[in-house]
């Protein structure tokens, strides 16, 4: 995994860690995260049993906002919406529902979206419409759940900032699973 900056698997049992490492390898790949994820270090103890997870990400992609894709005119009678990525329609059309009310938006074409009454254009441009990364921790968040191993339904989980970590069991935790975590991120050299 030459993309991520520190990659390492902690397994008591030589088989189990070399196996994991390419099953790692092979998900992150599939799922196209390699160029997010800066660091990531496993650990797996099928003896506890236990496996944690603990990353950190690269800088994120910024929010997308409606003048990001699309451009704001305001006309007698309401306000021009011009496309010109459709990528972000749906994100755009829902967040508009939610501010001004279904019946106030009118979509005549896939490349056109239209706001009447006249609600004026101040703002609009500015107006977030998607986050990459809350859909990011989610994506890492699941594959950590792909490649923990069969069974370990009892998880913790957390994404914010830039680290993420997952820590599953087949059983219940255990009750120092902060310090484990605190440990996983200090062997890449991330405090705290």
């Amino acid at each position: 995994m030459e993309a991520v900056e520190y990659f390492e698997v902690e397994c008591p049992e030589e088989a189990g860690r070399e196996y994991y490492r390419r099953i790692t390898e092979v998900v992150l790949l599939d799922h196209n995260l390699l160029r997010v994820i800066q660091k990531l270090h496993i650990f797996i103890d099928p003896r506890v049993p236990i496996f944690v997870a603990t990353g950190l990400t690269r800088k994120l992609p910024s929010v997308v906002r409606v003048r990001d894709f699309a451009d704001v005119n305001a006309r007698e009678g309401g306000v021009t919406i011009s496309i010109g990525d459709e990528a972000y329609l749906a994100p755009l059309l829902r967040m508009l529902w939610g501010k001004y009310g279904k019946e106030h938006v009118n979509q005549p074409d896939r490349f056109t979206v239209i706001l009447t009454p006249g609600e004026g254009d101040e703002g609009i441009s500015d107006l977030p419409v998607y986050h990459p990364s809350e859909s990011i921790y989610k994506d890492l968040i699941y594959v950590l759940q792909v490649i923990q191993p069969e069974g370990f339904k009892v998880r913790k989980q957390y994404y914010g900032g830039n680290r993420f970590y997952l820590v599953a069991s087949e059983d219940t935790l255990p009750e120092d699973v902060e310090d484990l975590v605190r440990q996983k991120f200090a062997l890449m050299g991330v405090e705290g």
